[in-house]
């Protein structure tokens, strides 16, 4: 038996739709602008025959399960909502053929992505890394995961409210780079576990949260997640 100076941090995981079980949660990536319209609304289109998708990790420390209530967090103005289809990964991968994607695939969820939106354009504007914008204590919520073992999703709709508003109302077959083509590409850098979680890119219309608002939000066929902000510390 090891002995550890302090108790070391709990595993992460999800709950999973009709289990007992939990999904464990190994790592968090993410889809930078993915979809054309939002991409267009940060100011930075996308050439698909030309570029590569791009990626950014948060810690699985910042998973936060729907219907939290969270703190505005520290050293921010402008806090952001992004709403995202989350793909669970159920078994490794390396390599993967585009063909072959949807043999490494447990599940889905709808996430949110939360953004200290201010430091991430500065980080951004300087050439800096997005930690500070993006890996968010509390900062990646994630629904329930629904099994859809060996399934590929290549259309529903994508939605979010806030106080009940319509602010982004979107279709997945709308990413730019497609559920086969993301795993296909990240796995040449990555051998991907059973755990890992990609949540895909979110859609245009992201806008900031204040202290009291209630994001709602829903991919058709999988998930609903919800998040409270809460006063800041």
């Amino acid at each position: 038996m090891t002995n550890y100076l302090f108790n070391p941090p709990a595993v992460q995981s999800v709950a999973i739709r009709g289990r007992d079980e939990r999904f464990p949660v190994n790592r968090l990536f993410f889809v930078g602008r993915n979809y054309q319209a939002h991409a267009v609304e940060m100011g930075k289109p996308v050439d698909k025959s030309v570029e590569r998708p791009f990626y950014f990790t948060k810690a699985p420390q910042t998973l936060t399960p729907s219907g939290a209530t969270v703190a505005y967090p520290p050293e921010t103005k402008n806090y952001h909502f992004e709403m995202e289809l989350v793909v669970a990964i159920g078994q490794a991968g390396f390599r993967v053929k585009a063909e072959d994607a949807h043999s490494v695939i447990y599940g889905y969820g709808a996430g949110l992505d939360m953004t200290r939106r201010d430091l991430q354009l500065v980080a951004r504007d300087k050439g800096r890394p997005w930690d500070l914008g993006k890996d968010v204590e509390q900062s990646s919520v994630c629904s329930e995961i629904v099994p859809m073992e060996g399934q590929v999703i290549e259309q529903g709709a994508i939605a979010l409210e806030v106080n009940g508003e319509t602010k982004q109302s979107s279709n997945v077959d709308k990413l730019i780079w497609n559920i086969r083509e993301i795993i296909a590409d990240l796995s040449l850098f990555y051998h991907l576990q059973p755990g890992d979680l990609i949540y895909t890119g979110t859609p245009e219309g992201v806008g900031a949260v204040l202290p009291g608002d209630r994001i709602t939000g829903r991919v058709e066929g999988v998930a609903e997640v919800a998040l409270t902000v809460g006063p800041a510390e």
